[in-house]
């Protein structure tokens, strides 16, 4: 029987290497963005596996979860695997990082929306389904998360801090019922979205050099898979040596 896997933030960076990766082994991808599918995406699911919705909407990402239950209990109730990767960072108005002074709360509400408790909410909205399939959890952290960071703000950093003790909280209560939860905390990944100057402090690194999305999608693979069995409660550095 095939594997499914949800996927958050599929549109682009590391989820859309994710989804080429699980693709490439044969497992079903059920994508979730902000945006409508792409009818120029490369994998091979169509608009069927893939739902739009508002993570800072509490009330949309309900229905969501409802769709996602649905389309699952459709192809024999089991989920493989949720992974968490869907995350915001707002900057001021000139693009730089807002810091714990000049954040508004209603940006670090939504914020926390996302990263934190669209998580948690997906976690336990789609438990049943996890635990007929024995599956495994991946929620993707941030290096930020345990140090202030050049670019990136202050609810950005705490909301990741936040889900790696929510990590280790959800893998001593999902544990019991065989479901893995772990968490990928990522350095500087080349992306699109890369802040100006990370050139720069990448030099510092042992490996002197950005991470590659593929090199977090194989570490995110390797956690949903059966050589990661007894892998549970672990925050992996996928950084280049950057947190040494």
């Amino acid at each position: 029987m095939k594997k499914t896997i949800v996927l958050t933030g599929a549109s682009r960076g590391i989820g859309h290497a994710t989804v080429k990766r699980f693709s490439s082994e044969g497992w079903r991808v059920i994508t979730c963005s902000r945006h409508a599918f792409d009818e120029n995406c490369p994998w091979p699911q169509g608009p069927e596996d893939h739902i739009q919705v508002d993570l800072a909407d509490p009330e949309n990402l309900g229905n969501a979860i409802a769709q996602m239950r649905q389309r699952i209990a459709d192809t024999g109730g089991k989920l493989h695997a949720l992974v968490n990767n869907a995350a915001i960072s707002p900057k001021d108005k000139d693009g730089e990082r807002m810091d714990s002074i000049n954040t508004p709360i209603h940006a670090w509400r939504t914020v926390f929306q996302v990263n934190f408790f669209a998580p948690i909410m997906l976690g336990r909205g789609l438990f049943e389904e996890l635990k007929a399939a024995q599956g495994s959890i991946v929620n993707i952290t941030s290096i930020a998360g345990s140090r202030v960071h050049p670019f990136a703000g202050s609810a950005y950093a705490t909301s990741k801090a936040a889900l790696a003790s929510l990590t280790r909280e959800m893998a001593a209560d999902f544990g019991p019922h065989g479901i893995r939860v772990n968490a990928i905390a990522p350095g500087e990944i080349d992306t699109s979205i890369l802040s100006p100057g990370t050139d720069e402090i990448v030099k510092d690194f042992p490996l002197r050099r950005l991470g590659q999305t593929s090199e977090v999608a194989e570490t995110i693979y390797f956690l949903c898979s059966e050589s990661a069995s007894y892998i549970t409660g672990a925050e992996v550095h996928v950084n280049g040596g950057q947190h040494v």
